[in-house]
């Protein structure tokens, strides 16, 4: 078994599950993720004893996209208005997105049913990701969304086959996200359960599945992805890489700033917001403290007036040391 990184596989109930596990970083997927993720299926697919994968993600995320991290060539690399690294030609752009393994092809060809469990965030191409497996579980807190459109990316034709045409143009076209009740609605995922029961959920289906000749669920399986092939599918998505390409490159850079801008802005409250709550407790007794105080003295200047003859009188005096003072005063 290979010694794997950034996922785990593990054999259990007939199958084998495959965790993206980069929970710091959102299971954010990287390339050397999708080789371990590959190498992973062709383990899966040579094991007799595997009859289905579930994949699903570590931690509260099942993916928050491609990872965006310090590799080369990604958008702060840019030069605008252009959209290309410098020294890249636009045909050598056309052809790393044509070759580009987020196409996530080796999954739909795949001959053991995928099972996606996805738990919490599923963005960008983890949305992707989640949509190419064969049949898809969620869990109540699993969210769905393709924010990078906001700011220059394209859809995945996988949006349109699964939630149908006018859904797929409502989220596409605007970035917003769609919690697991929606998701099950246009029919993205086949159920909904609690977070703590999806990976059993789904190991449900595993063993319901290994009751079935494999020859049998292999040739089901390709009746259906290789049937959606000849309508029309494969070419669908091979349009899709060849669009990913001007759907970046022509992006215009001014449209990026109120985007930088609102999440600086919000980078900025939620250290702010981590800063108050981590006040040392003596900072906010004395502060406390300060407030009781000036209460106490606003109260006692509320409590002296003057007098007619501009005097000083203060109302916290006894009844006695008040006639005193008004006898001792001059006719």
């Amino acid at each position: 078994m290979p010694d794997y990184k950034e996922i785990l596989y593990e054999k259990q109930r007939g199958g084998a599950l495959i965790t993206l596990n980069r929970p710091d970083a959102m299971n954010a997927i990287s390339r050397s993720m999708i080789k371990e993720m590959q190498q992973a299926l062709d383990d899966a697919e040579e094991d007799s004893e595997v009859r289905a994968v579930v994949l699903t993600g570590a931690g509260r995320a099942f993916s928050a996209g491609m990872d965006q991290g310090n590799r080369a060539g990604r958008r702060r690399d840019m030069h605008w208005p252009y959209g290309i690294v410098t020294g890249q030609t636009a045909a050598e752009v056309i052809d790393s997105w044509r070759v580009d393994p987020r196409n996530f092809r080796r999954m739909w060809e795949f001959g053991k049913p995928i099972i996606g469990a996805i738990n919490g965030w599923a963005m960008g191409a983890g949305s992707w990701l989640s949509l190419y497996t064969h049949i898809t579980l969620a869990s109540e807190t699993a969210v769905f969304s393709q924010p990078e459109v906001r700011h220059g990316s394209n859809t995945s034709f996988m949006w349109t086959l699964l939630g149908g045409y006018k859904n797929a143009l409502r989220y596409g076209l605007t970035g917003d996200h769609i919690d697991a009740q929606e998701a099950l609605r246009i029919g993205l995922v086949v159920k909904v359960v609690p977070p703590d029961q999806l990976i059993d959920e789904c190991f449900k289906i595993v063993e319901r599945i290994a009751h079935v000749p494999p020859e049998t669920v292999k040739i089901n399986l390709h009746v259906a992805t290789m049937g959606l092939d000849m309508m029309g599918l494969r070419d669908a998505l091979t349009y899709d890489k060849q669009m990913s390409a001007p759907a970046h490159v022509m992006l215009r850079e001014e449209l990026r700033k109120p985007l930088r801008r609102r999440a600086r802005e919000q980078r900025h409250s939620r250290v702010s917001a981590d800063a108050r709550r981590t006040v040392p407790a003596r900072a906010v007794r004395t502060e406390v403290q300060e407030k009781a105080i000036g209460t106490r003295q606003q109260a006692s200047v509320k409590k002296r007036k003057r007098g007619h003859d501009g005097r000083l009188q203060n109302h916290s005096l006894s009844e006695a040391a008040k006639r005193r003072a008004h006898y001792a005063q001059p006719a």
